[in-house]
């Protein structure tokens, strides 16, 4: 979707982009071919093509950071399809109080987790997070993020999708297992608990089998999370292309 995508261009609208569509100019090759341009100007025509050949060259580099700061936010989901691969999928769980007490980064195939007072360190979340160049969260830019970076001082610079404005847009409203009941998604019934619980319960009575619950809960929102983004995915790519 990202090679058909104009709307990383400055000044180039929603709007604008379905314009290039309708004239036939579906993606990069095919906008650097055409001489002229319904809608824009020679000279914008010329800069379009530096700026389309850079976005390019950043692709045969796999560098997505190239995208922070052109693609806006919410269309961030763009590149989803070409980074899949490196991509991974980020949930914290909180005590009481809000502090931190696991976080968990998957990518299609294994998670990690990091739990407080075991390994919950900011090197070792950085070092996690360096092998990927696209993330995946659920509310993340409202809450697992500014989390992460108030208590860890951990920045996430690269490229995040954050799934719940997607789902609001699309009309699946409401927290992550709202979300997950309209679209179907199953989770084992012990893993519909209350994760601060299990910590303060954990934390009361030493008991791991309460920390393996919670460690499981947060591994079943990973696992659904990769289940929405592949519906939202699809969504929003049938949304923008009627």
């Amino acid at each position: 979707m990202i090679k058909e995508s104009f709307v990383f261009l400055e000044k180039c609208s929603n709007a604008k982009e379905i314009s290039f569509w309708k004239q036939g100019i579906t993606n990069w090759q095919e906008f650097l071919a055409r001489k002229k341009v319904a809608g824009i100007a020679a000279a914008k025509k010329e800069f379009y093509n530096r700026k389309i050949r850079e976005a390019q060259q950043a692709l045969t580099e796999d560098d997505a950071t190239y995208f922070v700061g052109k693609l806006p936010a919410k269309e961030m989901w763009r590149l989803y399809p070409y980074f899949k691969n490196d991509c991974c999928f980020l949930d914290i769980e909180t005590d009481s109080y809000g502090r931190i007490t696991v976080v968990g980064i998957s990518n299609y195939y294994n998670t990690n987790t990091f739990v407080k007072g075991f390994n919950l360190e900011k090197n070792l979340l950085e070092k996690e997070l360096a092998k990927y160049k696209l993330i995946v969260t659920f509310n993340g830019s409202s809450f697992d993020l500014p989390k992460l970076r108030k208590q860890l001082q951990l920045e996430v610079r690269m490229p995040h999708i954050d799934l719940k404005p997607l789902c609001v847009k699309l009309d699946l409203k409401g927290g992550l297992k709202e979300v997950e009941k309209i679209l179907n998604l199953k989770r084992p019934a012990h893993l519909y608990g209350n994760p601060v619980e299990l910590w303060k319960a954990f934390h009361a009575s030493g008991d791991r089998e309460y920390l393996e619950l919670l460690v499981d809960y947060n591994k079943e929102d990973i696992e659904n999370l990769k289940g929405i983004m592949n519906v939202v995915y699809g969504k929003m790519r049938e949304k923008i292309q009627r």
